[in-house]
């Protein structure tokens, strides 16, 4: 029997992780992917404030379900060694705030080029990733980003295979795929299914414009009916970009387009009731 639990980037909701964890308790969420917490990167976080943060997590009831690494988000010609060690202290952030996932990326590739060219140097720094997250307990989840090798489904397809293991997801991201040109449903969704352990709930149209869930090309009450019918047991991590907050850019490299005109917790509410209002007819 499906279950899906509701989770959030809510480093949306604003700067403040006070408030981010306030704001999930108004709407009764419970768990938190955890990316920027008081303005910062979750991955510079010294020793004393990840602790802070899981006292603070504690304090409101909330518990982590993924870290919004930016583990991969660099271009493949960069130097890897100083990332893998980032990783490394990643992994360990993750296993002090008992979160079972860590979001990954594929590197992003040299503009106008051939992804085809980096593949190897792809697996082999996505396989040392692995290597250093094994034994850990955490799965790895492969986020679809625009840009990156792992962008297309296909190419997201090749990694799961090369790279298989069982701590070796795929965290697919409706919106990203459509701002990438790839149809979601049922293609993507079709071939990445088996691999498919945790969901962003975000949505776009055609123009790359984020819209609230069902209202996009996202094809998400068809996924979402999908993977209700298969007995998917996971988290739906809401990621709106419905409008900006303090340090989007510096956080994930995204957009910050306002697209309803509004920001915060009130954007935040939108996305989670037009998540609810589809699991409600599905």
């Amino acid at each position: 029997m499906a279950k899906f639990y509701i989770s959030g980037f809510a480093d949306e909701i604003d700067a403040d992780f006070q408030t981010q964890l306030r704001g999930l308790n108004s709407l009764g969420i419970e768990f938190i992917e955890i990316r920027g917490v008081n303005g910062k990167n979750i991955s510079i976080l010294s020793a004393e404030e990840v602790v802070e943060v899981k006292n603070t997590l504690h304090h409101y009831g909330v518990k982590a379900s993924s870290i919004g690494s930016p583990i991969g988000k660099i271009n493949i010609l960069d130097d890897f060694g100083p990332h893998l060690d980032m990783a490394k202290r990643i992994f360990e952030t993750a296993h002090i705030l008992n979160s079972p996932f860590v979001r990954i990326f594929s590197f992003y590739m040299p503009e106008g080029s051939d992804p085809a060219l980096y593949r190897n140097e792809v697996i082999e720094r996505v396989g040392a990733i692995l290597e250093a997250a094994e034994g850990s307990g955490l799965t790895i989840l492969h986020e679809n980003e625009k840009d990156i090798f792992g962008d297309s489904p296909e190419r997201c397809l090749d990694l799961m295979e090369a790279c298989r293991s069982p701590h070796f997801a795929s965290a697919f991201d409706p919106a990203n795929f459509v701002q990438c040109g790839c149809e979601v449903y049922p293609a993507a969704f079709e071939l990445l299914e088996p691999y498919i352990r945790y969901v962003h709930i975000k949505d776009a149209r055609g123009d790359g414009s984020n819209v609230p869930a069902g209202m996009g090309d996202g094809r998400i009450k068809d996924v979402l009916r999908s993977l209700k019918a298969r007995g998917y047991e996971g988290f739906l991590s809401l990621e709106p970009h419905l409008g900006s907050f303090q340090g989007l850019a510096g956080l994930e490299q995204a957009p910050t387009t306002d697209t309803l005109g509004v920001s915060g917790l009130h954007t935040f509410k939108i996305a989670h009731s037009s998540l609810l209002a589809i699991l409600n007819h599905i």
